[in-house]
């Protein structure tokens, strides 16, 4: 790794760190748990949350949510975002769109409100907030690998930040997909692909 991380400037971005995943009881643990067991997700995530925060950098929670309307005037909804309303996963206002308690945001943690696609910036507060807190590293863990991890990866690229991907901080539903969002679409659409201990060996106090 050749790029350090100034406190300053620099965003950990926790995409969808919610109940129906991450929770046994979530409407999504069984399709997803194994996964997010071989990876160490939950071990992962949270030695990567306690090492940012002791090292000063900005934490933003950027967590899906669905309600009644959420497509409201969208001709061609996706099928999985279908199957998701009917079956009320990310429902706001329900347990399972709360975040997984271990991981909860602390007093002053920037919560981005609610995206309803894959890219976390459509439709939100995302890129205000990023720049009202004069970020320029964007950095991105939590779920999943090769869908919201990798589209909001792709759009803060676009939109100008430089990008990282910690790839044993993140999961997907099969590791056939998993692999190609590490190896394939990581390396095409960001700055870096690391782990937890190198970006936290790389964060600098400024």
């Amino acid at each position: 790794m050749t790029h350090h991380y100034s406190t300053s400037c620099t965003a950990l971005l926790l995409v969808d760190v919610l109940n129906d995943f991450l929770d046994e009881e979530g409407k999504l643990a069984s399709a997803i748990g194994p996964m997010i067991e071989k990876t160490n997700l939950k071990p992962n995530l949270h030695r990567l949350l306690k090492g940012a925060r002791a090292a000063g950098v900005k934490v933003f929670y950027v967590p899906h949510g669905f309600h009644e309307h959420s497509f409201d005037g969208v001709k061609h909804v996706l099928p999985r975002w279908q199957l998701a309303m009917t079956n009320k996963i990310f429902w706001i206002g329900e347990w399972g769109s709360e975040f997984y308690e271990p991981l909860k945001p602390l007093d002053g943690e920037v919560v981005i409100s609610r995206h309803r696609s894959f890219n976390a910036f459509e439709g939100t507060d995302l890129h205000q907030q990023l720049l009202a807190a004069n970020i320029q590293n964007v950095v991105l863990a939590g779920l999943t690998s090769n869908t919201c991890i990798q589209v909001t990866g792709t759009q803060a690229l676009e939109s100008g930040f430089h990008v990282t991907y910690v790839a044993d901080a993140v999961a997907e539903f099969t590791e056939d997909l998993h692999k190609v969002a590490l190896e394939v679409s990581y390396p095409a659409f960001g700055h870096e692909v690391t782990t937890v201990d190198d970006f936290l060996r790389a964060v600098v106090s400024t």
